[in-house]
């Protein structure tokens, strides 16, 4: 059946991309929104595209492109000009070539027009696909028209583009091409306005960017631009660029660039009553698509012609809460814990619904709302003073909010009464304490594990419901908060009063060394015993190197000493199975269900370690703890009123051994919940799945628990839902998250403002004493770590599942941590100098470049 070749622009919008792409149905819509002017044109629609597609001469080289290998970039280029010539070599078919010959008539046929590509899989929320394809200015003549209409179908295909698609996982044959044709216009400035600001992320604001002749000049990066910020109405910035050179059209077609007269260059292009009409209509704009826009334009003397929009697709989404008029700060949950990629729905909404405060969805990471620890003076002195501890780089982006006056301020609250029972006892250093926190933990455990074998469908999900509540309770245990926080309390008295003391800087580092209790030590140092049992057995550890995948459990007992390996991996699994990278996500594989991601892991354990290393290392730890304990404390009992210095630290030395390896348990408890959750969670999918309901059993973590439930309830699954979601999370996965928030889109990591790191270092927080050089590791993937003693660990973030690799390392740096998060707490555990929260250290750090870790100071500096 023949389809229509071309649609008018004042007849398409959003609902015929795939007729006429993601920019001419943007275009079209913008025909219909009041006061604002798009040059007259039609779309060469995708009918038009597909019969030249379909050519003989076509489908060679798409297959070819098709099977070309995206990590062999020569190919793929290769693979591409070969599509790209093909399509320029076919003639347009007769009727479509008609068609486009009468709408130029209608228009007028010796008129200039510019020729726009415009891809299906363009301008779309998630994926702009800006700069990708092509646009031909100054095209005169329906033969010109006709020609450049086979070359915007041929840049469907060029490098850029081809490339694009495969990083956002979009095949080359789901993209058709439309091409957009209109009346030319010859501006005397022209630019881009941002309905926010694009760097910031800041919705409050409009920048508007202009220069004079075409746009080009502005796209091409022929001239700095003049750059206008405006805010309520107002212009309240304005930078005026150098605009030495601008693009013209040139007679006969095509454009030229041409010298601005210097009188003109340090002029502005736009008077402030422009850009605020601009921004005016940017916002008008902004309105009627429902996201911030980036939009091109151009000004004929007091006409302004609106050229294209597409959503900003590069700023980071507010909270939904943010809705309610009122301002407010957010901080990132990623950031605490250790785990900034995007999550999945049901990942989210599992974390919300068992964390111990309210938390809001954004761009696929959750955020707590600190606008009510701000509001009042005392309450943001004390949350300052937490934050700052904690991670300097927070506190500095919540000063720059606060410096503006901007949180709304609330007095603070009248002195409450002592309660009528009186403050609660101090917390006696009583190793049963922590005892009995564990016990009763492995207790709730194991009755969740009872209670919730054998439930399914709607009698699983409302016995998770109190599952989660009893999950809290754990949690929330005053005691354990206790504990934790008597834990800090010493360390922080004892850097305290030994640096006032002594002059010892961080003298709880070495305090603490294989302090007992620590879970999360342990497991690195129990992969070194599995190393132990496996090292003895040379075609194991064979097989392993070569053959293991998730089935090499099974496998093992085939070999000598196989019985033995697998025993002792089942051990390790049966203890920490649960952890995996991203744990705080249920949807991350688990290691119990990924058992061969330890497996590099080990394997550096068998070569790099000897027999007994486990053992070893925790003993040194703590003879180096004793050690520096007796220094200390001789130390002290010299000065005047020596004795009771002394006796004071032995108290807080023994009150930080006793507490300080609790620390890590909370979270054992969690993930160790999660894995029941699980594990009755994808019984339940698949029970689905082999229903019918879902397509598979994974589709589940794209809904929310809620929608799980209900989908288990009703046995009926929205399968477009599930793919939006797919969609969604891919777009998550390619934004950053910040440390703060603002409910005005407004995104900051703050900055370190410190005169004490030499020129060339990078600056950091300093988590765990000690200075140490070596061989930098840029690791991004912990199952793809390759390190050797003696080499420095460089990575984004560690969560505990990264503690395997730490007994094989020398030192630590990462670009999000703070004191008491879990590599920070590690690190000093094991005795490794760490700098964490140095920004960008995964791109300024050389992999393989030698590097000092100065863990006392703070700093990195970069050696060779």
């Amino acid at each position: 059946m023949t389809g229509r070749y071309v649609w008018q622009l004042h007849e398409v919008d959003e609902a015929r991309i795939a007729a006429v792409g993601g920019k001419g149905a943007h275009l079209g819509a913008l025909t219909r929104i009041d006061g604002v002017r798009v040059p007259r044109g039609f779309c060469v629609t995708t009918d038009a595209f597909r019969l030249v597609a379909r050519t003989p001469a076509l489908a060679g080289p798409l297959d070819r492109l098709a099977r070309a290998d995206a990590d062999d970039p020569a190919a793929l280029r290769t693979a591409a000009a070969e599509v790209r010539r093909a399509v320029e070599r076919t003639a347009l078919p007769g009727d479509v070539a008609a068609a486009v010959t009468a709408a130029l008539a209608a228009l007028g046929a010796d008129a200039a027009y510019a020729v726009r590509s415009s891809a299906t899989a363009e301008d779309l929320p998630d994926a702009s696909f800006a700069g990708q394809q092509d646009t031909y200015l100054n095209v005169v003549g329906a033969a010109e028209v006709l020609r450049h209409v086979s070359r915007c179908w041929a840049s469907l295909f060029t490098d850029r583009a081809v490339t694009y698609r495969r990083r956002h996982g979009i095949d080359d044959r789901a993209v058709d091409m439309a091409v957009v044709v209109q009346r030319m216009v010859f501006p005397d400035a022209a630019g881009v306005l941002f309905t926010a600001d694009p760097v910031t992320g800041d919705r409050r604001v409009v920048s508007v960017e202009a220069g004079f002749g075409l746009g080009e000049a502005l796209v091409s990066g022929l001239v700095n631009p003049d750059v206008f910020t405006v805010r309520d109405g107002a212009v309240v910035g304005r930078r005026i660029g150098a605009k030495s050179r601008a693009v013209h059209a040139a007679p006969g077609g095509g454009t030229r660039q041409a010298p601005v007269d210097p009188a003109r260059q340090a002029q502005p292009a736009l008077t402030d009553a422009q850009a605020v009409r601009l921004a005016a209509l940017g916002r008008r704009i902004e309105a009627y698509f429902g996201c911030p826009q980036d939009v091109e334009w151009a000004v004929t003397g007091d006409d302004v012609h609106i050229l294209q929009s597409r959503p900003i697709t590069t700023l980071f989404p507010v909270p939904a809460a943010a809705a309610d008029g009122t301002f407010h700060v957010y901080l990132s949950v990623g950031h605490q814990q250790m785990m900034t990629d995007a999550m999945k729905p049901l990942g989210l909404s599992m974390w919300r619904l068992t964390a111990m405060a309210p938390m809001h969805e954004a761009g696929g990471r959750l955020f707590v709302d600190a606008t009510p620890h701000l509001a009042t003076p005392a309450g943001r002195t004390a949350f300052l003073g937490m934050i700052g501890r904690a991670d300097p780089l927070t506190r500095d982006a919540l000063e720059t909010v606060l410096a503006r006056d901007v949180v709304p301020a609330a007095p603070d609250p009248a002195p409450a009464g002592p309660p009528a029972d009186g403050p609660p006892p101090p917390i006696d250093t009583d190793p049963a304490i922590v005892t009995g926190l564990v016990a009763r933990s492995r207790e709730s455990l194991a009755a969740l594990r009872r209670d919730i074998e054998g439930r399914s469908g709607p009698e699983l999900f409302d016995f998770l419901i109190e599952a989660f509540a009893e999950h809290k309770r754990v949690l929330t245990d005053p005691v354990s908060a206790q504990v934790i926080m008597a834990g800090m309390q010493a360390a922080w008295w004892l850097n305290d009063k030994l640096g006032e003391w002594l002059g010892e800087r961080d003298a709880a580092d070495t305090l603490t060394l294989s302090a007992p209790g620590n879970v999360t030590a342990e497991m690195g140092l129990a992969l070194l015993d599995v190393a132990d049992v496996i090292r003895p057995y040379p075609e194991v550890v064979a097989f392993l190197r070569d053959h293991a995948d998730d089935g090499f459990l099974d496998e093992l007992p085939k070999l000598p000493g196989g019985a033995q390996a697998r025993a002792a991996v089942e051990g390790y699994l049966d203890r920490y199975g649960m952890r995996c990278v991203g744990e705080i996500d249920i949807t991350r594989p688990r290691w119990s269900e990924r058992p061969a991601t330890l497996v590099p892991l080990i394997l550096d354990n068998v070569r790099t370690f000897t027999p007994g290393a486990a053992a070893r290392r925790f003993a040194q730890g703590r003879e180096r703890a004793e050690a520096k304990a007796r220094e200390v404390l001789d130390r002290l009992r010299a000065l005047p009123d020596g004795e009771r210095k002394a006796a004071e630290t032995q108290r807080m030395i023994d009150r930080v051994r006793t507490f300080a390896g609790y620390r890590e348990y909370p979270k054992y408890d969690i993930v160790s919940r999660y894995a029941v959750y699980k594990q009755a969670l994808m019984a339940e999918a698949d029970r689905l799945a082999r229903a019918g309901v879902l397509a598979g059993p994974e589709d589940v973590f794209y809904l929310t628990f809620d929608e799980f439930r209900e989908v288990a309830a009703t046995g009926r699954a929205d399968a477009g839902l599930i793919r939006r979601r797919r969609e969604e999370f891919r777009a998550h996965q390619a934004l950053t998250p910040p440390r703060v928030l603002t409910s005005d889109g407004e995104a900051l990591d703050g900055s370190y403002r410190r005169d004490d790191v030499p020129p060339g270092a990078l600056a950091g927080l300093a988590v765990s004493a000690g200075v140490v050089e070596g061989r930098a590791r840029v690791v991004t993937d912990l199952t793809r770590a390759d390190v050797e003693p003696g080499d420095i660990l460089v990575t984004a973030y560690t969560d505990p599942s990264w503690t395997p690799l730490f007994v094989a390392v020398a030192g630590l740096v990462t670009e999000i941590g703070g004191l008491m998060t879990h590599g920070a707490v590690i690190a000093r555990e094991y005795g490794l100098p760490a700098v964490v929260a140095v920004p960008d250290a995964t791109r300024l750090i050389p992999d393989g470049g030698r590097i000092r870790v100065h863990g006392t100071d703070g700093y990195v500096e970069l050696l060779s």
